[in-house]
């Protein structure tokens, strides 16, 4: 928790954006994982915590905008609580740390909402992603679950967004942090995989790393000798000679801050010269990224520039041909990078997309429909304090392969037969975090995350 005159000042700024009504702001309950008392991992709703700073469950906080009062409700602990988990600070107490001096019972919060609907008062809210917040939205405003989503506050969002996109320097050192630790998981990885040990293995140790730091996984580990499937959550398979892996992990730091990077190692202590070379492709797709930041520019052509290399480079290894931009536009690049080149990034590993991606990552200006393209969740103009991921990848997935060359696409620019010759190579990335400023980017973290395949295969080598 921050002091808490970073939470007064962020909820005076957001009445501010509002100008009337109250804000209402849902903290996150525990979720059970089989029955009440055994709880999966409690995590605190990030656009609660940015306000007002309590990691605490089933809280609720309300900004009233028109008589400048704000106020926690929830309820205290009782004995049997405290039985079995030790003593706890007050809701009064919490309240305090956050600079509130009202507090008050659960069960207030009704007839405060019920007041201020029958005078007429706008109450603002978000879109919940908890089924359990849709049901106290249900008990609270009389909504039904249906209407909810549309029933939520735009102005709310974008006011939440344009706070919340704009990273403060005491927030850009949580950052770090998880940065930090991130780097190190996956150096533990690198320094511990080998054939014959288990996926799971290798995300045992390093879901260790960020145990050990006092904090946690910034989201479920990918650790993966299946590159290509972008999300695998699968640890079951047995690493072998000749294997490429991949991580994907990020260490969320005490303050809930977060981290994110992925590696592409060699199972072997070296890659082969085939692995060489498409790694080589995806780090020159990854410097092209990173050589289009610039103040003001919008994101989205950081990922051309990401797709631009890649497409560049199918056509030399002679997967890919005819005119490199014409391929891009009609999303023909795809079948190689499916993905977006990067997210925001902060309290949460996708920051505030639970607020939506076309607010987040848009403006509120559509999306593109196009396959690949469709999954660039960021895409507006860099702006100072700005964090985000830069992760572009080189992916051969079997399955994309036989379908659209089943359906007979792009054939100006795709050489079908070449490409089958990859249809068991699997897939490829790396990810850093990078900040903009006033004088341009800076990737974050003091810690440097092995790249290069010199610097991979130096920590494989021990």
């Amino acid at each position: 928790m921050f002091n808490k005159e970073t939470y007064i000042k962020r909820r005076k700024t957001l009445a501010e954006k509002i100008g009337s009504g109250l804000v209402l702001l849902l903290g996150n309950d525990e979720s059970p994982m089989n029955y009440a008392d055994n709880g999966y991992h409690f995590r605190q709703d990030s656009t609660f915590l940015y306000y007002f700073g309590i990691d605490f469950p089933a809280l609720a906080g309300v900004i009233d905008v028109d008589n400048n009062r704000q106020l926690i409700f929830g309820n205290d602990y009782t004995i049997d609580d405290i039985v079995w988990m030790g003593p706890q600070p007050t809701i009064a107490d919490y309240a305090a740390q956050s600079g509130i001096s009202e507090s008050h019972p659960t069960a207030e919060l009704a007839k405060l909402l019920g007041e201020a609907q029958k005078k007429g008062r706008e109450i603002h809210f978000l879109p919940p992603y908890r089924p359990e917040n849709k049901l106290k939205l249900q008990d609270l405003l009389g909504l039904h679950p249906a209407e909810i989503a549309s029933k939520s506050s735009v102005k709310l969002i974008r006011a939440v967004v344009s706070q919340r996109e704009i990273k403060s320097d005491e927030e850009i050192r949580e950052i770090e942090k998880g940065v930090d630790v991130s780097v190190d998981m996956h150096i533990a990885a690198m320094q511990f995989a080998h054939a014959g040990i288990t996926e799971a293995q290798v995300a045992a140790r390093v879901h260790e790393i960020a145990h050990a730091a006092n904090g946690e996984i910034s989201f479920p580990i990918i650790a993966t000798i299946n590159g290509q499937t972008l999300h695998n959550h699968c640890h079951g398979n047995v690493l072998k000679s000749g294997d490429l892996f991949l991580l994907d992990a990020g260490a969320e730091v005490e303050s809930h801050y977060c981290g994110d990077l992925s590696s592409t190692f060699p199972v072997n202590l070296t890659f082969t010269a085939q692995q060489k070379l498409i790694y080589e492709m995806q780090l020159k797709a990854h410097y092209a990224a990173i050589d289009a930041l610039a103040l003001n520019v919008p994101y989205r052509e950081v990922h051309w520039a990401a797709c631009r290399s890649i497409t560049n480079s199918m056509k030399e290894l002679g997967l890919m041909k005819g005119d490199t931009e014409a391929a891009m536009a009609a999303g023909a690049h795809a079948l190689f990078n499916p993905c977006g080149t990067g997210h925001m990034m902060g309290l949460d590993v996708h920051d505030m997309e639970d607020l939506g991606e076309v607010w987040v990552g848009y403006d509120g200006e559509p999306k593109s429909t196009q396959f690949g393209l469709k999954s660039l969740r960021f895409a507006k103009p860099l702006k100072p304090g700005h964090v985000f991921t830069i992760e572009p990848g080189i992916y051969f997935i079997p399955e994309l392969m036989d379908k659209w060359q089943g359906e007979g696409l792009f054939t100006d620019f795709i050489n079908w037969k070449e490409v089958q010759k990859f249809r068991s190579f699997g897939g490829i990335r790396n990810e850093e975090d990078y900040m903009m400023t006033e004088s341009g980017p800076r990737r974050l973290g003091t810690k440097v995350k092995p790249k290069t395949v010199e610097e991979v295969e130096a920590v494989r080598r021990g």
